[in-house]
């Protein structure tokens, strides 16, 4: 048995099972869900969100943005257009974020990156049917740690009404001493400048910490430690297991509106509906 506990492949059987299964899902969902296309939200040729619309009448839609995982080094915006399918129930428009990779670019880059997402949907997505004061968040591993830096107090009035972190890392310092010293190689810099256990957080946003009960030791640690700090700044958080879930498996099931993280997804979308 691999003993990194932050290789996710080693600990999960099905994980390219599961990639093949999301990446085919959200083929579909883009040929199946009205949507706009690589809509700029930057200069840079990652900077840009793939929107899907609800069917209906496009006006004063709540809106949800989605930031994918991956370690900050893999995967695109286009592998999870499937989380649209939930949102789009929700009769919510779905902005799902693309960005930039390490260890081409540092993380400060890619937290900069969806702040100016994040800016640009409250700034322009009126003009998409969307309504700027319902917008909530969701992100799942590395994206659950930028999801973040959209409500923490740097962020001037950020307004995220919700945010769900799937499976999230909230201290860098553990990942210095695993597999991505080698492949990204995470900064002492990094660490004490972009974990979010060493931020401050507005009180206004209503998060939910979720993660998968068969996640390896260190997801849990980090989603109770990450819980107890926003307890201690007087956050509206709650904690939530997902029953039988792991790392793949509870991503894969944010396209899955009757699924146990679907249902959480959901529920950070429905008081903006």
């Amino acid at each position: 048995m691999e003993n990194d506990p932050f290789r996710i492949r080693a600990h999960v059987a099905e994980f390219d099972a599961i990639v093949e299964e999301i990446v085919a899902s959200s083929a579909r969902t883009r040929d199946s869900l009205p949507m706009a296309a690589d809509v700029p939200y930057g200069d840079g040729p990652s900077e840009t969100v793939d929107i899907f619309f609800p069917e209906g009448a496009r006006e004063n839609l709540p809106v949800h943005m989605f930031i994918h995982g991956g370690y900050w080094r893999m995967f695109s915006k286009r592998d999870f257009s499937y989380v649209a399918n939930t949102v789009t129930n929700a009769g919510a428009i779905a902005v799902i974020v693309d960005y930039a990779l390490m260890p081409s670019v540092r993380m400060g880059v890619l937290i900069d990156q969806v702040r100016r997402a994040k800016r640009w949907v409250v700034d322009n997505i009126s003009t998409y049917g969307g309504d700027p004061s319902r917008l909530t968040v969701s992100g799942h591993s590395a994206g659950a740690h930028l999801a973040t830096f959209l409500f923490s107090e740097q962020e001037e009035r950020s307004g995220i009404a919700a945010a769900l972190l799937l499976g999230g890392l909230y201290d860098l310092k553990p990942l210095q001493r695993s597999f991505l010293a080698d492949e990204i190689g995470i900064t002492d810099e990094e660490v004490l400048a972009f974990s979010p256990m060493s931020q401050s957080f507005e009180r206004d946003c209503r998060v939910t910490v979720a993660v998968g009960a068969e996640e390896t030791p260190p997801f849990h640690k980090q989603a109770n430690d990450f819980v107890m700090m926003l307890e201690m700044q007087a956050q509206a958080v709650s904690k939530r297991s997902i029953a039988g879930g792991n790392h793949m498996s509870s991503v894969r099931d944010l396209g899955l509106s009757a699924s146990s993280t679907g249902m959480l997804l959901l529920e950070t979308i429905a008081r903006e509906v």
